[in-house]
C-alpha cells in the first residue's frame, strides 16, 4: 500500500507547522525544509486551509498556523481527505471496473477488509502523537 505524495506532504505541513511554537510557517519555510516545490505545497496548503485544518493569514506578517489544536487533528481523517480515490484493485473503482471476476473474486472483501483496519489504527492517532517529540522535531527542521 502506498499514499500519494500530496499525502505525505499534507502530513509533513501539519508537523512542520504543529511543531512551531508561536511562530507562524511559510510555503517557502516548509519547500526549503523538505525540498520540495513550493507550487506543490502551496496546493496542499491550500486544501488543508480549505478543510479547516490550519490558517494562512497574507501580507508581511503572514504565514500558516495550526486552525484547530494538535490532538484535534485526527491522522486517519487527514489521509481520507488527501487520498480521495483511495483504491487498492480495481474492482474498488465502480466507474473503471473492467475485470470479469468481479461478481465472485472474494479477494475485494479480503482488501476491504485490510483497508479498514489500516484506516481504523491510523484513527486512533493526532497530530498531537506525530509531534510528541517536538524540541528533536524542531532541531531537525531548520533550515539555513
Amino acid at each position: 500500500m502506498r499514499l500519494k505524495k500530496y499525502t505525505d506532504y499534507a502530513l509533513r505541513v501539519l508537523i512542520y507547522t504543529g511543531t512551531k511554537k508561536e511562530e507562524k510557517a511559510s510555503i517557502k519555510e516548509i519547500s526549503d525544509t523538505f525540498f520540495i516545490s513550493t507550487e506543490h505545497i502551496r496546493k496542499v496548503v491550500h486544501q488543508l486551509s480549505v478543510n479547516g485544518y490550519i490558517k494562512t493569514t497574507r501580507g508581511r506578517n503572514g504565514g500558516i498556523t495550526l486552525a484547530r489544536q494538535a490532538e484535534e487533528i485526527n491522522i486517519g481523517s487527514v489521509i481520507r481527505l488527501m487520498e480521495n480515490e483511495f483504491y487498492m484493485l480495481e474492482c474498488f473503482d465502480g466507474e473503471h471496473n473492467q475485470c470479469v471476476i468481479t461478481s465472485s473474486c472474494h479477494l475485494r472483501h479480503v482488501v476491504g477488509k485490510a483497508m479498514q483496519a489500516f484506516f481504523q489504527v491510523l484513527e486512533d492517532y493526532t497530530l498531537d502523537d506525530l509531534i510528541v517529540n517536538k524540541e528533536e522535531l524542531r532541531v531537525l527542521l531548520v533550515t539555513d
